[in-house]
């Protein structure tokens, strides 16, 4: 999407321990530093007429349509992920991609006949639009492909279909919204970037600086086969930090009324999804041991589920900027929280007493910010009633805190299965080729922890943000994008941009130091993603367009990149 991420980082916005927003900065002695600067909106100035021509377009109703059945076309293509996915060209479940490759050929024929296409793993979808001066850097849009926005959805569960008002694959415009699967997650933002390419490409724009568009095909589980590829790729024939900046799906932006604050991600936690499996031996049921290997699972599962992760609270967290611009433009903040939350930037006193109120407030959402979250998604085991079952199984998910690291994470399950393990006399093998191995009684069973669907990766490295020229532009953009927004909607508002932590880890952070995860999407313009009635307001998907189109015409003529 989008919106691979909003979950996450809606907690902070639904959920806010500084109340509501307003225009105007908090009133603090002038001696203190200026927290959570702001720069001006940046319209194209050189590119002013295809800004206003784009404009004009997106007023037209035939050309609204169009960019509306663009996407409706694309929902209607069933492209899901499910975990058990194999590889590419063996797979039979991957032939969907084709025909969406196709749609997108014959939908956009501007792109088709002057960008440069390639194709990477059979599905993944690069194309070049070499600029003038091939010495500046070219920006990268992408996403949802670990990320790379990609052309592929989260599958539908099928005992969810009578519950979706409109089919999930019908792509069903009531006037207003857009229903079906991928409407956000993640076709929305994939076709936002063609449809303002196409449009700027009819105009007769040529750009200066090169523009790459990056499209994967398996984010949903994980990203194997689409993320590593494309890097590859693009490492070979643009190099290391060959990019000058590369937006990715990430977060929305939120209307409070005199204020709007856009929060762009500049760093994703890290992924680990572990699997416990616990064998013991078989037989009736009506002769059980002491423990199944069901009811061994559970007592692991159980203590895991009572001892969670710890949240900590640092400086150098993107939540921590966050909350300081929170409380920088929140009058209606408790004057106690905003008093921590100014002197936590040098008080460690400080520091852990708001740790400890934010947890007080919202372990559960502003918590999810601190510490690597843990969540036991699926369970299996045993196939009949009268037998008892030889194995049983779990799979846990967690998002890794900033802070933390796979290998802390692993060194965490064998820290609390351990002593467990040893009380049930059971053996234990955990991670793999890093394996912690103990042999206890394999008549009472042997439980096995690993990794499971190449998901292991490690909280991403933090973009710079405040001052920084990559940054600077992406705020301008975003705030002059949202003052000049169609209708007017937005005029006269005052707009903040901070900094975001957000969910998944990408592929691609040897391309540029600047990767910033956001969607131009007003919250309560979307719902239902990787839930039924998926759906986007038709006119916050025209808002997303003119935001790609402005960025690309401000990148095309700053002095803010490389």
């Amino acid at each position: 999407m989008i919106f691979g991420c909003i979950s996450f980082s809606l907690a902070l916005l639904c959920i806010h321990p500084f109340g509501t927003f307003l225009h105007t900065p908090i009133p603090r002695e002038s001696n203190t530093q200026v927290r959570c600067p702001q720069v001006e909106p940046i319209l194209p100035i050189m590119h002013e007429t295809f800004a206003k021509h784009l404009d004009t377009i997106l007023r037209n109703e035939e050309y609204v349509t169009w960019a509306y059945e663009s996407l409706i076309g694309a929902v209607q293509i069933p492209t899901e992920s499910p975990d058990d996915l194999g590889q590419p060209g063996e797979d039979p479940r991957w032939n969907s991609r084709l025909k969406l490759l196709e749609y997108i050929q014959e939908r956009f024929p501007l792109i088709s006949a002057s960008l440069e296409r390639t194709i990477v793993n059979h599905f993944a979808l690069i194309y070049h639009w070499t600029g003038m001066n091939t010495t500046l850097k070219p920006i990268l849009l992408t996403a949802h492909q670990g990320k790379y926005y990609s052309l592929h959805t989260i599958p539908v569960d099928p005992f969810s279909l009578g519950d979706w008002i409109y089919p999930p694959f019908s792509g069903h415009f009531d006037g207003e919204w857009i229903f079906g699967r991928g409407s956000i997650d993640c076709k929305s933002d994939v076709f936002a970037i063609l449809t303002a390419v196409e449009l700027l490409l009819e105009q007769g724009f040529k750009p200066t600086r090169g523009v790459v568009l990056a499209f994967g095909m398996d984010e949903e589980r994980g990203g194997t086969y689409g993320g590593p590829a494309v890097q590859d790729y693009l490492l070979s024939r643009y190099g290391e930090n060959g990019f000058s900046v590369l937006i990715d799906e990430g977060t929305q932006f939120q209307d409070e009324g005199d204020i709007i604050f856009a929060k762009p991600g500049v760093a994703e936690k890290g992924w680990l999804d572990v699997r416990i499996e616990v064998k013991t031996r078989g037989g009736h049921s009506m002769m059980p041991p002491r423990h199944t290997s069901a009811a061994l699972l559970s007592l692991i599962v159980s203590e895991l589920d009572a001892k969670p992760p710890p949240a900590h609270l640092f400086r150098t967290s993107p939540f921590f900027e966050a909350l300081e611009c929170s409380a920088e433009y929140d009058r209606k903040a408790h004057p106690h929280i905003r008093d921590l939350t100014f002197r936590a930037r040098k008080d460690n006193l400080a520091l852990e007493e708001l740790q400890r109120g934010l947890l007080a407030l919202d372990e559960i959402g502003l918590g999810t910010y601190m510490k690597t979250s843990q969540a036991v998604v699926t369970l299996g085991g045993g196939s009949k009633s009268s037998a008892l079952p030889t194995s049983a199984w779990a799979i846990i998910d967690h998002r890794i805190a900033d802070w933390s690291s796979v290998a802390d994470l692993e060194s965490r399950y064998v820290e609390l299965v351990l002593p467990l393990v040893k009380t049930l006399n059971l053996s234990l093998t955990a991670f793999g080729e890093n394996a912690t191995v103990i042999n206890n009684s394999l008549e009472s069973g042997h439980v096995e922890i690993s990794s499971v669907f190449d998901k292991a990766r490690d909280p991403s490295a933090i973009s710079p943000t405040f001052g920084n020229g990559p940054w600077d532009l992406l705020a301008g953009t975003i705030s002059g994008t949202l003052q000049s927004a169609l209708g007017g909607i937005y005029k006269g508002r005052r707009v903040v941009v901070q900094p975001e932590l957000v969910l998944d880890t990408a592929h691609y952070s040897n391309l540029t130091q600047h990767i910033f995860r956001y969607a131009h999407a007003e919250r309560g313009s979307t719902r239902g993603m990787h839930d039924i009635n998926e759906a986007i307001r038709g006119k916050a998907y025209l808002e997303m367009i003119r935001f790609i189109g402005r960025f690309v015409l401000n990148a095309d003529e700053t002095d803010l990149l490389d």
